[in-house]
């Protein structure tokens, strides 16, 4: 059993394909990252060439996999925690250091504490996300007042400053440039919603892949939350994801905002796996994850 790292993603996707492809509601952000370095170019996340990598078991099947693109966090699939631990033991002999891991809980925890035992440094436990899975979709009744509308070419300066204020808010990298902004909009895979005559509020979605889509960014202005914008536009491009053909429809919300927690399972969205962010530093004594 031993892990295959590599540059390449024509070669992690003829290795580990098949294995991300056979769960994709595990594998979704593994899956969404994977695609959109194929399709939008390999600098889609930084200018650092990104990293992939995948384990055997003992019968040679893969049981696991990695992409990490710079400067963000490791991404790992689920996996047994022997599998993460021995991961981050074969990235710590690498001279640079990576800022932290992201993962299914107990992957993640057994990744961050193989690291710390060879590189040291801190363990911080940055966010709480739980993914959620679609199941009867209900749309907030009564609606708010407006409508949804797919973004057009005309919204893309607004919907590049909201992703960029989304980024910030959430501790995220702000966009490199509009390459994912203007995916989405070609895609129809944007939805506004519109209010007064103005757009109030935005929700998007990745492309459907092996039957598996998911909501990510949504955004509401500061000055306008607490309207049910949100909600009513979650709602819109949730339905349209499986009008497009999406058996699956996931998201992602940090637990650190009950406000979003509830209002996702109002409509019709149901727990299904806590995933972790955990970020490594240098100095000082470590948090417990």
């Amino acid at each position: 059993m031993a892990w295959t790292t590599t540059r390449d993603p024509g070669a992690y996707e003829a290795a580990a394909g098949e294995f991300l492809r056979g769960r994709p509601a595990e594998h979704t952000v593994l899956l969404s990252v994977v695609s959109a370095l194929r399709e939008l170019g390999r600098d889609r996340y930084g200018d650092d060439a990104p990293s992939f990598g995948w384990w055997r078991r003992g019968g040679g099947a893969v049981g696991a996999a990695f992409v990490w693109t710079p400067p963000r966090t490791v991404l790992l699939s689920p996996m047994p925690e022997g599998a993460a631990a021995e991961l981050a033991r074969a990235l710590a002999q690498d001279p640079g250091g990576i800022p932290g891991v992201n993962g299914a809980r107990a992957a993640a925890e057994a990744f961050a504490a193989a690291w710390q035992e060879r590189r040291g440094g801190t363990v911080r436990l940055a966010k709480r996300h739980r993914r959620y899975r679609l199941g009867e979709l209900t749309p907030p009744d009564p609606a708010p007042p407006g409508a949804a509308r797919p973004a057009t070419p005309a919204d893309r300066d607004l919907l590049l400053a909201w992703s960029t204020a989304f980024a910030a808010e959430t501790g995220g990298p702000p966009p490199r440039d509009a390459r994912a902004v203007d995916d989405r909009i070609a895609g129809g895979r944007c939805m506004l919603w519109e209010a007064g005559g103005r757009p109030v509020a935005m929700a998007g979605v990745t492309p459907t892949l092996c039957g598996t889509a998911r909501v990510a960014p949504v955004y509401t202005p500061p000055e306008l939350r607490g309207r049910g914008f949100a909600g009513a536009a979650t709602a819109a491009v949730s339905g349209a994801a499986r009008d497009a053909g999406a058996h699956e429809v996931l998201l992602f919300a940090d637990l650190a905002n009950p406000t979003s927690n509830a209002l996702y399972q109002r409509l019709g969205y149901r727990p299904a796996e806590e995933h972790v962010v955990l970020e490594f530093g240098t100095r000082g004594l470590a948090d417990a994850p």
